[in-house]
């Protein structure tokens, strides 16, 4: 018998060795599959990689997400199939300028008066120095995609064909440019759109003053200099004495002002005085009132965050300073009511940063959602695709039902540029200047744009052969993505392609720590996966990441769940030297299995019914019960009961019998690895070197049954 398994496993001794054989195997790639018992590999499977952002390494989420859609390429791998895993990464536009703006902080620099292209180029090292270290995370997860069709979202192929679906979406009248209320960040000075932002509940005070004859209510005193239009409802009693578009002199922040009634539905009469008045360059609600009134809009606070000189006094303060110096100049004219300290809200901020978003108004371009949500809606009941877990087809209906126009610029350099250009009030839409005098645009697309037609884009859309693979057969991914990325990507598919980009649509959950709280940096909490593989070995990190792991839950991860499957790997790995050391002189290829007792040829049958069941339950998606299956098999009924009944033969001086017990531990532990493989690829595929099989492939392509 192999020395090797005089020693315990030690997967940090066979686990690069492993990766490297499999790459240069070739079988990673498609094209280079042996033929399966049909004499071809007919059917085809795909899953395209959700791209990692090529900012930084990968965390628990990744590795839940990597190893779910491994375990299905490797099983479908071996079942026969021409299965193809398409690696990427995503440039990750606004987050990852973040990330590197906080790096140019830290080395006392600032983007702000950085040459466009040397930012440019700064940021395109820093970032590919970090993809390259997330394509090694991921070698080492074990993941076996075809890295030799490797796509990167800024590869000039790819940006030239987002810019043009921009361009033929231009011209189909599907993308316009216009001035409407956006969502600003003003530390990183670029506007989101609504999915990029998210809702955080704030206890503020809010404010009651004085307006004339009115009360109007606040919590953002600074924003009112410019406030010249009272709002009641038409069926308020309370001001039934006054007349729509009724003026008055009104003493305000700043001195006296002229301000005029407006009676709409849109106030609300059971809010405090159930008055307002109206901000229509930082408010949305405003701004569309504005718009139906033809109302004048004029900015308060700049891109900066700060007080414009409407302000008077406090012109060039920021915001949150201002505010209690207004409130307190507003006491001293007699205006404040009354002070609600306890008012709890919601407030906007930018999802991946934090900041507080202001309301702004800017020309920005925008992607008109309406139209392209009732294509994939109807796509959807006509059976096109499916949501494996109904609650998040629920939401996705929800959104789509009630589209929001996309706002699509971004005033960050680290993009694709959008293919426009400027020439007084001018616009052209093409790749190339139009000529002299013309400006491009300095904005960039918004992530989601490029990542939208990712499926499209890695598959070389439109010409390309591994357009052979689309639609793909899966898309697994985070519950998070089923607003963001996932209706983008059935949107552009049927645009582009008229045929949506995947059949099925799975979402994982999140991953918390042991005691179910969320991971994240400043709670310390955080667990890498890559750190877990050294540690533990990456085959018990995999289980770890799928046992117990339904689609669409949240699960729980700790250090005793993996060490768990790391005591798991080394009872395969005893069980292994106890079989090979009972049959190192069997010859299992030539062993006729006819001469087996009806005992032991039924537990061969049963553990061929049960590889059939883990294929059924890896196929449709249960793969949290797969891997708890192979698990008790192995464990339980393998090394626990028939291991130990096959005992006495074996050392027994029946050679019959003998040889019997040689045989159907050998074909079991076979069954095994087989099982195994999809979620334990590398202790499966180092055994399978010392399996006693004729005219043996790697187990990475061995036939499923």
């Amino acid at each position: 018998m192999n020395e090797k398994y005089q020693k315990p496993y030690d997967a940090t001794t066979v686990e690069s060795d492993i990766y490297t054989m499999w790459e240069k195997s070739g079988y990673f790639n498609p094209d280079n599959l042996p033929e399966n018992a049909t004499g071809e590999r007919a059917e085809n499977y795909s899953i395209i990689m959700p791209p990692p952002n090529a900012n930084g390494r990968l965390h628990a989420g990744h590795g839940t997400d990597m190893t779910l859609k491994d375990i299905m390429v490797r099983y479908h791998r071996m079942a026969g199939k021409k299965a193809l895993f398409l690696p990427g990464a995503d440039h990750a536009g606004f987050e990852t300028q973040g990330v590197f703006e906080k790096k140019l902080q830290k080395e006392g620099r600032s983007r702000f008066g950085m040459d466009r292209d040397d930012l440019y180029q700064e940021i395109y090292d820093f970032v590919m120095e970090n993809k390259h270290a997330m394509e090694s995370d991921l070698k080492q997860l074990g993941i076996s995609c075809d890295w030799s069709r490797n796509t990167f979202t800024l590869q000039p192929d790819v940006v030239s064909r987002v810019q043009d679906t921009f361009i033929k979406m231009h011209e189909d009248g599907l993308v316009y440019r216009g001035k409407r209320s956006i969502h600003w960040n003003p530390k990183f000075q670029t506007s989101l759109s609504d999915i990029e932002t998210k809702f955080e509940q704030r206890k503020d005070p809010f404010y009651y003053f004085q307006y004339g004859p009115f009360v109007i209510g606040t919590a953002r005193p600074e924003t009112k200099f410019a406030d010249k239009y009272i709002v009641v409802h038409p069926d308020d009693k309370r001001y039934a004495q006054y007349k729509h578009m009724q003026e008055f002199e009104v003493e305000w922040i700043n001195g006296k002002i002229k301000a005029t009634l407006i009676k709409d539905e849109v106030a609300d009469m059971e809010m405090g005085s159930g008055a307002m008045t109206i901000t229509p360059w930082h408010s949305q609600v405003d701004f569309e009132l504005a718009e139906k009134y033809d109302l004048p809009m004029e900015q308060i606070i700049d891109w900066d965050g700060k007080l414009l000189p409407i302000a008077g006094e406090f012109a060039g303060t920021k915001i949150h300073i201002a505010r209690p110096q207004i409130v307190e100049k507003l006491q001293e004219k007699g205006l404040v009511v009354e002070i609600d300290h306890d008012y709890e809200h919601a407030v906007r901020l930018c999802e991946r940063t934090g900041v507080v978003v202001e309301p702004q108004i800017k020309d920005q371009w925008y992607v008109k959602m309406g139209p392209l949500a009732e294509m994939t809606l109807k796509s959807l009941d006509n059976g096109d695709y499916r949501f494996i877990t109904k609650q998040h087809e629920k939401i996705f209906r929800h959104w789509m039902e009630n589209p929001i126009d996309w706002n699509i610029s971004r005033q960050i350099v680290w993009g694709i540029q959008i293919p426009a250009w400027f020439k007084g009030g001018d616009i052209t839409v093409s790749k190339e200047s139009p000529g002299e005098g013309w400006t491009r645009d300095p904005d960039t697309f918004d992530t989601w744009f490029s990542s939208g037609q990712w499926p499209l884009m890695t598959l070389g859309y439109p010409d390309s052969k591994d357009m052979e693979y689309y639609p793909t057969s899966v898309m697994e991914t985070g519950a998070d993505l089923v607003f963001k990325w996932v209706p983008r990507m059935i949107m552009f598919g049927l645009y582009l392609r008229k045929e949506v980009p995947f059949k099925d649509i799975y979402f994982h959950g999140m991953v918390l720590d042991a005691r179910g709280v969320k991971m994240s940096k400043s709670k310390g909490n955080v667990m890498s996966p890559i750190d877990l593989a050294q540690n533990f070995g990456t085959d018990a990190t995999r289980m770890a990441f799928v046992v117990a792991n339904p689609p669409g839950a949240d699960m729980s991860l700790s250090e005793d769940k993996v060490r768990a499957y790391k005591k798991f790997a080394n009872k395969l790995w005893n069980i292994t030297r106890f079989i090979l050391s009972n049959t190192e002189d069997f010859d299992y290829a030539a062993y006729d299995k006819n001469l087996l007792t009806k005992t032991e040829a039924e537990l061969i049958e049963k553990s061929q019914e049960l590889k059939a069941q883990i294929g059924s339950d890896i196929e449709n998606y249960r793969i949290h019960l797969a891997s708890e299956k192979v698990y008790h098999y192995v464990w339980d009924t393998l090394a626990s009961s028939i291991l130990e009944a096959c005992k006495d033969d074996l050392s027994g001086d029946d050679d019959t019998a003998k040889a019997r017990k040689q045989y159907l531990l050998l074909a079991l532990l076979r069954d095994s690895l087989v099982m195994l493989h999809p979620f334990m690829p590398f202790i499966t595929e180092e055994i399978w070197k010392d399996f006693p099989l004729a005219d043996k492939n790697l187990l990475i392509v061995h036939p499923w049954q």
